[in-house]
């Protein structure tokens, strides 16, 4: 078996369903298999998989075990020659996979291979590229100089090796996985991605990211900033130096002082800035790119708007919604639009194949938003 993708999810039901639909699609011509391991989802997940994708291989965990464990044990029982870490909330192009496997095989000695990634509205995550992140690097990043944080060495759309890739997208030989033990358990959510790829460089691997492939990953779904994220994110940067930077008491004073500086001026930040993000705008026009008249009438029914199907996407305006129907048009082309016409005023929702919802994100700090339709 060439690939195996391994996709942990919790209480995403939607966005799964949209993943699962786009990554069936982009494994057609490979020999690969699809892991789901699910932490405890009370929105019926599961149950979904096992009605909709009966060919995924589903591990129903009865207790949120964390990120690091769940793949962990995914690719435990993974078959292939090369693994995927895939999160729920990305939607990826019927060639991602293809074009990713055969950049792979083409290397010599290939670590973790990333991909860019964009958000909801098409606009580039920059954490799809990043370096390693020493204290001193990292504090600057917290008062608002990234310029060493993120691989700006490359280009967007360029390919060449990086430190660190983002857990989001990480694709790699198995072998290499289980040389280096896979996600350490410690980490339980943030930070794991970071730990795996240095440790993966450090075994003399290279790692690179493969610019001219573009996923969308809407991010803000189990990203959301709250006092739990915040006490994990700064415990996993804490437990990262102590691992493979700063190992001797003096340097690791220094961490915690620096650490602590940096979750007071987090504090600061955020008591400041606790206005409720608006997901939804208000949407002037829907335009639903299908030839699905009857979908067409149901969408209108929902959004109490009339909805105006087209057959291409040629210009856009601010407040139109764009819905895309996945059985109309290929997720790569989806991809390609939404990235084409971003920051242009303009939202957009997906409609995966074998559902009864569109969903997107407007915000990569926002949770999304969902229209439901009769079937």
């Amino acid at each position: 078996m060439q690939l195996s993708i391994v996709i942990v999810n919790y209480n995403v039901k939607d966005y799964l369903h949209l993943c699962l639909d786009s990554v069936t699609a982009s494994i057609q011509n490979l020999d690969a298999e699809i892991i789901v391991v699910d932490n405890a989802s009370i929105d019926g997940s599961a149950a979904m998989v096992k009605e909709l994708f009966p060919q995924v291989i589903l591990i129903a965990n009865k207790d949120n075990v964390g990120f690091s464990k769940a793949n962990n044990q995914g690719v435990a029982v993974a078959q292939g020659e090369y693994v995927c870490i895939l999160n729920p909330d990305t939607v990826v192009g019927e060639n991602t996979f293809n074009d990713v496997y055969a950049f792979a095989k083409a290397q010599q000695k290939p670590g973790i291979i990333g991909v860019q990634l964009v958000d909801g509205t098409g606009e580039f995550l920059p954490e799809s590229k990043r370096n390693v992140p020493t204290l001193k690097v990292s504090l600057n990043k917290m008062i608002g100089d990234a310029r060493h944080y993120y691989a700006s060495h490359l280009k967007n759309d360029q390919t060449g090796k990086v430190a660190v890739l983002v857990g989001a997208f990480m694709f790699m030989p198995r072998a290499v996985y289980t040389e280096v033990g896979g996600f350490d358990e410690r980490y339980f959510m943030y930070g794991e991605d970071i730990d795996l790829s240095y440790t993966v460089s450090q075994a003399g691997y290279t790692n690179y990211y493969l610019g001219s492939t573009e996923i969308i990953h809407f991010k803000g779904e189990s990203t959301v900033k709250d006092k739990r994220y915040r006490k994990r994110f700064y415990g996993a940067m804490q437990l990262f130096y102590d691992k493979h930077l700063y190992k001797n008491i003096f340097q690791q004073t220094l961490v915690r002082l620096g650490l602590g500086v940096a979750k007071a001026k987090s504090w600061i930040t955020h008591f400041k800035n606790q206005a409720v993000i608006k997901d939804h705008q208000k949407i002037k026009e829907y335009i639903l790119l299908s030839n699905n008249d009857d979908l067409a009438r149901k969408l209108s029914q929902s959004v109490k708007k009339t909805v105006v199907t087209q057959n291409k996407l040629s210009a856009t305006k601010t407040g139109q919604e764009i819905l895309f129907d996945a059985q109309y048009t290929g997720y790569d082309k989806i991809i390609k639009e939404i990235i084409t016409h971003s920051s242009s005023g303009v939202s957009y929702k997906l409609i995966p194949k074998k559902s009864t919802f569109a969903i997107g994100s407007n915000s990569s700090e926002g949770r999304g938003e969902i229209i439901t339709f009769e079937t």
